[in-house]
């Protein structure tokens, strides 16, 4: 195991033992024989350590799903719907630690990002690929002002999953996945044409065509 990889781990294991972060980089340092040089040479402070953890996280569950040979043959509604899908499995596997880490995060977190902050900043820039891909497959309607809000409502989305995820107690978290399937499927429908946008253009094409 390299030398992160067990910085890593006894942060985690540190954590749900303890309830806390150490109280300082030197004594959790000491824990493992190691120097705090050491400990700089990868990470300025503990929060950094989660912040890297939540990356992670995400950069795996994006990898896993994209792996699947039929995912680009998907929609981009289901893109995001296997992404949302594979990412709570990932995080499900040390589910522990990231209750732990999400519950110290200040509220509310849409502002207060703390150590979201690389995954908030990954998660943007894979919505907005995926808002341009549905913007070229007509899955999502360019509208004044409002396209440009896109993204921040996928963000939003996803803290919502989250949080929904963190408080669950169905069992398997099958509650998690109902969550996921509709507010993806809402997400869509207003990002899609809809009735609104059918009467709009009704009265767009007759306004320019009265005599």
């Amino acid at each position: 195991m390299e030398k992160i990889e067990i910085i890593q781990k006894t942060y985690r294991d540190y954590v749900l033992e303890n309830g806390t972060p150490p109280a300082s980089v030197y004594i959790f340092m000491k824990r493992l024989n190691l120097t705090e040089a050491e400990f700089y040479e990868y990470y300025n402070n503990f929060e950094s350590i989660e912040q890297d953890d939540w990356l992670t996280s995400f950069k795996e569950a994006r990898q896993a799903a994209e792996s699947e040979e039929v995912y680009f043959q998907y929609s981009v509604r289901e893109k995001l719907l296997a992404f949302y899908y594979t990412w709570v499995e990932v995080l499900k596997k040390d589910r522990s630690y990231f209750v732990y880490s999400y519950n110290r995060l200040k509220q509310p977190v849409s502002r207060y990002t703390g150590h979201l902050a690389l995954l908030k900043e990954a998660f943007y820039a894979f919505a907005m690929e995926l808002v341009m891909e549905g913007r070229e497959s007509k899955e999502v309607v360019i509208r004044p002002v409002i396209s440009d809000r896109y993204v921040d409502g996928l963000w939003m989305q996803c803290l919502f999953i989250l949080d929904f995820w963190v408080k669950d107690t169905s069992r398997g978290f099958e509650k998690t996945d109902t969550a996921i399937e509709k507010s993806v499927n809402t997400s869509f429908d207003l990002m899609g044409q809809s009735v609104v946008d059918t009467v709009l253009d009704l009265a767009k094409f007759v306004y320019q065509n009265r005599k």
